[in-house]
């Protein structure tokens, strides 16, 4: 194919957001950041939100850099984080705020959720798995709240969904962060309506669920003159796990994963989903994938909480790179104190340090108190979840795994990798770093033929960038 050929992967995370361009050339394919930008929930009106003016504003400038640079993409496709969304009313506006999944809106959600449908059965139709931040609780939120939203509402989009209309004035739901509503039918891969209309949400609101690859439009006529040039807007995977996934450069017909960033997704793919009370018991939820696969595998809190320990230290005047916080970790490796990653305490805190501090009071153990021994608490005990994980999807899934393969930027901090190695008893192979982009690119590939299967660009990705060995 031709090496000028681009396409462009606008991958927003909870904290940043990055247009990455990628080509083949030369028989490996190549990426190219040009722009990066902020990302953050602000707290508005009481509730913690994201300002998705600002992110559309910054993804219009990330295309007109791509036209500075002289590289027109020939599509672009969008991926976010999971789960939010936003409701449309009969003039396409936006109704209400744009809630981040982090704000405390879901709490007693369960109850009324499942004193409807019980949680065996929403897991038996959809195979996800509850969590406090997940979409049906979101709704189930606005629906109690403010149940006049739920009327006025005419459409349901995703966050990339929504993006995806603002630049070519098509509505579509991706498949792969449908699923994340935990109202996608794991049978159908469509729209559960029976169980949405059980829940008393209106069906009427969403689309029907389009796969990664599809076309969504060309770039408004308005839109392209600001920016510069045409272009397509291809779905990749829009859940930026999904994308993530694509990218593991795996040939194996069962392999392992981390997809390791502010969350640590870990687990591997099916080609049906397990839906299993032996599934639901392990905390293991299916989401969708690329060509209908699934990913079967448990959210662990991730990156977020050594993030957020990061940025009190920066904020109280000790500014600290991960690789200083990873040495004096190191130092400190032989503090004996754990947490459970995954317990709520640790999902929006005031203080993350206070918040392990205090979950170590109560557990009757030693409280840590110097950056290093924070540090070991933290990547100790996210290796201590990784190994207990690994073992928990093989019972589960009847399946032995040689290796683990950890995509994204938490592949980068070898200090954690050693660690994982030694906590799963697995080979880790490290990498890539660029992951979801990789993917959404690779998505775009597919559908343009310049990539001729999934497995051809499997062998592409490992081809093309590093990988590094860690041994159990």
């Amino acid at each position: 194919m031709n090496d000028t050929k681009y396409c462009l992967a606008v991958d927003i995370g909870a904290s940043s957001g990055r247009h990455i361009l990628g080509r083949i050339c030369g028989g490996k394919m190549e990426l190219e950041e040009v722009y990066r930008f902020e990302n953050g929930f602000e707290e508005k009106n009481g509730s913690l939100c994201w300002n998705l003016d600002s992110l559309f504003a910054e993804i219009k400038n990330g295309l007109k850099k791509c036209a500075a640079v002289g590289k027109i993409p020939s599509s672009i496709g969008i991926d976010t984080w999971g789960v939010d969304f936003v409701l449309l009313d009969k003039n396409d506006s936006v109704i209400g705020d744009s809630v981040c999944y982090r704000d405390s809106r879901t709490q007693g959600m369960y109850e009324k959720v499942f004193s409807v449908v019980s949680e065996q059965e929403i897991y038996k139709r959809t195979g996800i798995i509850k969590q406090v931040y997940d979409t049906v609780f979101q709704l189930y939120a606005v629906k109690t709240a403010h149940p006049e939203q739920i009327e006025e509402a005419k459409t349901y989009l995703s966050v990339p969904d929504y993006f995806n209309f603002l630049l070519t004035g098509v509505k579509m739901n991706e498949y792969t962060h449908a699923t994340t509503t935990s109202l996608v039918s794991a049978e159908t891969n469509d729209w559960d309506r029976e169980l949405i209309t059980k829940l008393g949400l209106p069906e009427n609101i969403f689309l029907p669920v389009s796969k990664p690859g599809t076309l969504v439009g060309k770039l408004r006529g308005d839109l392209a003159e600001e920016v510069g040039f045409e272009c397509d807007v291809i779905l990749p995977c829009a859940h930026d796990t999904g994308s993530a996934v694509v990218s593991v450069p795996s040939s194996a017909e069962k392999y392992a994963y981390i997809s390791s960033g502010t969350w640590s997704l870990m687990g591997t793919e099916l080609s049906r989903a397990n839906c299993s009370n032996e599934s639901l018991r392990g905390g293991f939820t299916n989401e969708g994938g690329y060509d209908y696969r699934y990913r079967h595998l448990k959210n662990i809190m991730g990156l977020w909480i050594i993030q957020s320990v990061r940025r009190e230290f920066k904020a109280a005047g000790k500014p600290l790179s991960f690789d200083e916080i990873c040495s004096q970790a190191m130092e400190a490796k032989d503090f004996a104190s754990r947490i459970d990653v995954n317990d709520n305490s640790f999902l929006a805190p005031k203080s993350m340090i206070d918040a392990i501090k205090s979950y170590c009071k109560k557990t009757k153990q030693e409280v840590p108190e110097t950056v290093g021994q924070l540090g070991t608490v933290i990547y100790a005990s996210l290796a201590d979840s990784y190994g207990e994980t690994i073992r928990e999807l093989e019972k589960v899934d009847g399946v032995k795994f040689d290796c683990i393969h950890i995509v994204g930027g938490g592949c980068k901090d070898d200090y954690l990798n050693t660690l994982t190695a030694k906590a799963t008893g697995k080979t880790v192979y490290a990498g890539p770093v660029e992951a979801t982009a990789i993917g959404n690119i690779t998505v775009q590939m597919l559908r343009y033929g310049w990539i001729s299967s999934l497995s051809e660009a499997k062998k592409l990705i490992f081809d093309s960038f590093e990988t590094k060995t860690f041994n159990a």
